[in-house]
């Protein structure tokens, strides 16, 4: 199975009307009302294949492609559910977006995107 770049891609391209940066800053915006901490939460079950898969492969060694596409599914569904707590709220940004990865109870991984959602103008 080849996996394309657009199998390994996150975030949300040019297509949301919430502007999502790592930065403290969006160049070309000024920040008008900081709104507060926004987040998107997801938690995976472990899928007992992909484990069986993984765990061969480590023995040899290489990539875990089923793994990294789903944590990639994963950390995007997060970021969809950011901005839309982000969006919800009224702001049209967030800033210092960041993720965090844990293991939930040894039966998933929980995945969160978060940041401060703002309101931004165009300079």
């Amino acid at each position: 199975m080849r996996m394309g770049i657009e199998d390994y891609g996150g975030g949300q391209g040019t297509q949301s009307d919430v502007l999502v940066v790592t930065t403290n800053d969006a160049p070309g915006y000024r920040v008008e009302r900081v709104i507060g901490e926004v987040f998107g939460l997801t938690v995976r079950s472990r899928h007992l294949g992909s484990q069986i898969g993984a765990g061969l492969k480590s023995m040899i060694g290489g990539e875990l492609k089923g793994l990294t596409k789903t944590l990639v599914e994963t950390r995007n569904q997060a970021m969809e559910r950011l901005v839309e707590q982000a969006r919800a709220r009224g702001a049209n940004g967030v800033l210092m977006m960041r993720f965090d990865v844990t293991d939930a109870a040894d039966v998933g991984t929980e995945v969160c995107a978060y940041g401060t959602a703002v309101v931004l103008a165009k300079e």
